[in-house]
């Protein structure tokens, strides 16, 4: 199995909502039989508590209702669901969905349910006139507990987390965790790289160009098992798309100079495809979430610019963490011997900036908020980030000028709309070098 597969089989199990509740199932079963076994031993030598002892009656009773109620619970988690996606793809952004699926709580809370149902009813199966598993009917009735504690806990988050600011958070912290334990492909196994190093590449071209079979959205790349294959075969391989692009079938993935290419299918396995975009290697998913959220916000249908400045905020924390990174529109990976032996395509400063405040200036740009937020991100910006970044970000704050100039053709509107605000409208004029 190669390990763009292995890849795709951890993104489903990640994103997967039915393992670990089956999981739960098979463990709720193996339980119940330890329970029984368990109370068959201490029958007769151990003597319950009198409120752990239960007559054949009482202990189905209980049990029935914990069965009943436990897939009660199931429905109404599943209804929970259902109303997360449709808000998420109709307020939100399509893209959070993707961190949605994979919560960690969602996934105990369904577990458990599932585990008590199954521990309950392999419990009432064992009921019989003259043996009642008293310990396992106290311990489903704990179960019961647990699991409405975790339901209570469950609401709790996802009351709280539905809101556009609470994803904002939690898609920054995912960027954030990316960029700072380096895990971006010019960082992701600490090759030795020169930023912006051009290969002399054959005047002939490449010996081999790699195609794919079915295209897909690039989801990851093993960049240390590729510059091995390379210094293996002693060739140079060259990536032509980043993590993150779509590429269609038959489109050129790799290309391979040298005298001895690998064999195609095992380094294809090292580049794992899929349906859409993934967030493990591409911190740029993050900055898109965050400006889907933003103009979803600025819509006319929703017309909502004080989350859209929120969300800014947590755009500015990624774009601060980005702006002090060492950039590159190409990294050049070399072996121990210091020879290139893997080019892998990147994202430069300028593409992040563009992707984190273009679409907002444009669906924004009649919002005096809008405008006062991004001029206070864009001038904090100027202050922070290293020379050869500050450019860009000059580049964009003209654009602003002009945007606004278009949209308020009242000196003193734009005069207004011109002053930076890291609150959009309420902050007063703030020194954003400060």
């Amino acid at each position: 199995m190669s390990w763009a597969t292995l890849f795709r089989l951890r993104q489903y199990t990640k994103a997967s909502l039915w393992i670990l509740p089956l999981l739960g199932l098979v463990v709720g079963a193996l339980l119940a039989d330890a329970s029984v076994w368990l109370d068959r031993r201490l029958d007769g030598s151990v003597r319950m508590p009198p409120g752990w002892q239960y007559s054949a009656t009482t202990a189905s009773g209980v049990l029935s209702s914990i069965v009943g109620s436990m897939v009660a619970l199931l429905g109404f988690v599943v209804t929970i669901g259902v109303l997360v996606v449709q808000q998420a793809t109709g307020t939100l952004s399509p893209r959070y969905m993707r961190l949605w699926y994979r919560d960690r709580l969602q996934k105990a809370v369904l577990a458990t349910f599932t585990g008590t149902f199954a521990f309950a009813f392999s419990l009432l199966r064992r009921i019989e006139t003259d043996f009642v598993p008293d310990l396992g009917v106290t311990l489903a009735g704990a179960a019961v507990a647990v699991s409405l504690l975790l339901l209570l806990i469950y609401l709790n988050r996802f009351i709280h987390n539905l809101r556009p600011v609470a994803i904002a958070a939690l898609v920054t912290r995912e960027g954030r965790r990316l960029i700072d334990r380096g895990a971006t492909l010019a960082e992701a196994e600490g090759g030795a790289r020169r930023v912006g190093e051009r290969i002399a590449q054959p005047a002939g071209g490449p010996v081999t160009v790699i195609r794919t079979e079915q295209g897909g959205a690039i989801q990851g790349v093993h960049v240390a098992r590729l510059r091995a294959a390379a210094e293996r075969h002693d060739c140079v391989l060259v990536l032509t798309h980043r993590v993150g692009d779509s590429v269609p079938p038959g489109a050129t993935l790799i290309e391979v100079y040298g005298t001895t290419p690998p064999h195609a299918r095992k380094l294809t396995g090292l580049v794992a495809l899929g349906d859409e975009r993934t967030i493990e290697q591409d911190p740029a998913f993050a900055l898109r979430i965050l400006v889907d959220v933003a103009i979803r916000a600025l819509s006319p249908a929703v017309n909502d610019p004080t989350t859209a400045v929120q969300v800014l905020n947590h755009i500015e924390a990624l774009l601060h963490s980005v702006g002090r990174m060492e950039l590159s529109h190409q990294y050049v990976l070399r072996d121990r011997r210091g020879l290139p032996r893997l080019v892998v395509p990147g994202r430069s400063w300028e593409d992040y900036l563009q992707l984190a405040v273009v679409e907002i200036r444009e669906y924004g740009s009649t919002s005096v908020q809008i405008c006062r937020r991004l001029r206070a991100l864009l001038e904090g910006l100027v202050g922070v980030v290293s020379e050869p970044h500050r450019a860009p970000v000059r580049t964009q704050l003209r654009l602003l000028d002009e945007a606004v100039a278009r949209a308020f053709p009242d000196p003193a509107r734009r005069a207004t709309a011109l002053a930076p605000d890291s609150q959009g409208i309420g902050g007063g004029r703030s020194d954003a070098r400060a």
